[in-house]
């Protein structure tokens, strides 16, 4: 779940499972899994009409960005699916078409990055780009982006004015007094009341279980018997849902990264859980830091490091950094170095600039950019979609006093994080729109199995979430990246994890047993 404070050919072997695929195929509109409701009805008329409307595709607009071979089109769907006649909305799709032979092809698979809020749309730039780990994938399959409803271009929703919601410097997110927290609170109930007066007639039908419905029309209207999906991050929980209301749907899933799926866990927990695990990995990069004292001069222990921090932070907070960078920026920057390894290095270039007398690097790293119109336009609409899909997927506590306790408690051991956290989620506590029941993930009749990937050591989604997810889906198998901790394993290289999702995308087979990985290189200064 990103924070914004936003992998030969294959014979003879996949002509047959085409084959026996297309035997096993449902109809367009088949109620299958769980789903079997007014909306599970609604949702199998979208998709048979999907399925023959197909999809008109065409060079995408200017000013999407996205450059021929690739092409862009629209599907559309039900707003509400328990009313399909109703009123409707046209979801952004891309694609770049697969390289190989038509012997070689397999059909669409599709992408979701995460969020909720994340757009799909930049992944089939990983076939024109001809990106390394993907290339034999890409002979395989059309690879296929989607902006999820509410994101992008697929009918996009907004809270607040995205210049408002992008200055800074903002309030620091760890309260000095009860007043602090009163100003905070004050700022989630204005931030949730915006939602409703600018987004209110979207919000209730904000929910992973419609986008999953959104992804049942999509794959009907690629023509595709069953799907082929990759799920990142929120993707998973997406990718869970999915396979738990339409189990015989599936042909090949992958997830990485996985959000737990329990019903307790969505989404109140999840964010607490988060909490801790962030703390870990950062304190995992510090001591990188530490160990690289040569390079960034900014400690030789982890101790040293973290006063470092500490150091930064009061400075920040006393006088902000170029007028633009408090705490709050702070965190925002700093944050996706526990996220991703791949921002070790900048992040600790620019600290260490900043402590070597060059505040510069450290300022246009963390701070907005009032000019980048696009830019803050998608980071208002991904906060608001991300917002608005937890808030309607689960109910939250709406007693303040258990707030306040929880992350009180949570803070003492693991600051970095919390505060700034419960703020972002706090508009649910008086969230207006209708908030339903998780979905109780599990294996239904049909349903294939699943590769797991995941990373021990990951902050935004535990590993914990991994093996919740592999009881629950039987067959699955779990590929665990051991003493690592980067969001989003499959994009990294390490050929024992590479190698086996190749595999599976291409043949379908898992190993016979769960397989441990090394982990991928640490970065180097």
């Amino acid at each position: 779940m990103r924070r914004t404070a936003v992998l030969g050919s294959a014979g003879t072997l996949i002509a047959g499972t085409l084959m026996a695929t297309a035997l096993a195929a449902p109809t367009a509109g088949a109620v299958t899994g769980q789903d079997r409701n007014d909306e599970a009805r609604g949702a199998a008329i979208a998709a048979e009409r999907a399925a023959k409307a197909g999809i008109d595709w065409q060079d995408c607009p200017a000013d999407w960005g996205f450059a021929a071979p690739i092409q862009c089109g629209w599907v559309t769907v039900p707003v509400d699916y328990a009313k399909p006649n109703g009123k409707k909305i046209k979801l952004a799709v891309d694609r770049a078409v697969s390289t190989g032979t038509p012997a070689e092809r397999q059909g669409a698979l599709l992408y979701n990055p995460g969020g909720p809020g994340g757009s799909g749309l930049r992944f089939p730039r990983r076939v024109t780009t001809k990106s390394p780990l993907w290339v034999n994938t890409a002979k395989a399959y059309d690879f296929v982006g989607f902006d999820p409803r509410g994101v992008g271009h697929s009918a996009p929703i907004s809270c607040v004015d995205p210049t408002d919601f992008v200055k800074g410097p903002k309030l620091d997110p760890v309260p000095d007094s009860e007043a602090d927290k009163l100003a905070q609170r004050k700022l989630a109930a204005e931030y949730a009341k915006g939602c409703a007066e600018k987004s209110g007639d979207m919000l209730p039908y904000m929910t992973t279980r419609n986008t999953a419905r959104d992804l049942d029309v999509i794959r009907a209207a690629l023509g595709e018997k069953k799907l082929n999906f990759i799920g990142v991050s929120y993707g998973t929980y997406l990718g869970a849902v999915y396979g738990t209301l339409y189990p015989n749907h599936v042909r090949r899933m992958l997830v990485d990264s996985v959000v737990n799926p329990e019903k307790s866990n969505i989404w109140y927990q999840a964010n607490l859980e988060q909490d801790i695990a962030f703390e870990g990995r950062l304190k995992d990069w510090m001591t990188w830091v530490a160990q690289n004292d040569a390079t960034f001069h900014l400690g030789d222990t982890l101790a040293k490091v973290q006063q470092q921090w500490v150091t930064l932070r009061a400075a920040a907070k006393k006088e902000p950094l170029g007028g633009k960078v408090g705490p709050a920026e702070l965190i925002g920057f700093f944050q996706s170095a526990p996220y991703y390894d791949s921002s070790w290095v900048p992040v600790a270039q620019a600290w260490s600039a900043y402590a070597a007398g060059d505040p510069q690097p450290l300022i246009d790293g963390a701070a907005a950019d009032l000019t980048d119109t696009a830019g803050n336009i998608a980071s208002e609409n991904g906060n608001a979609v991300y917002t608005a899909v937890e808030c309607a997927d689960s109910a939250w506590p709406t007693n303040w006093n258990k707030w306040d306790l929880d992350n009180s408690r949570l803070h003492e051991q693991y600051p970095f994080m919390t505060w700034a956290n419960a703020w972002m989620n706090l508009p649910c506590a008086t969230w207006s729109a209708p908030q339903q029941k998780p979905t109780q993930v599990k294996t239904g009749k049909g349903l294939p199995p699943v590769l797991i990937v995941q990373s021990e050591r990951d902050a935004a989604t535990p590993y914990a979430g991994a093996v919740e997810l592999h009881k629950r889906f039987k067959g699955s198998r779990l590929i665990t990246e051991k003493n690592a901790g980067s969001h989003g394993v499959t994009g990294l290289v390490n050929p024992c994890i590479n190698t086996k999702v190749e595999t599976y995308l291409l043949t379908g087979k898992v190993d016979s047993q769960d397989v441990t990985c090394e982990p991928h290189a640490t970065p180097k200064p």
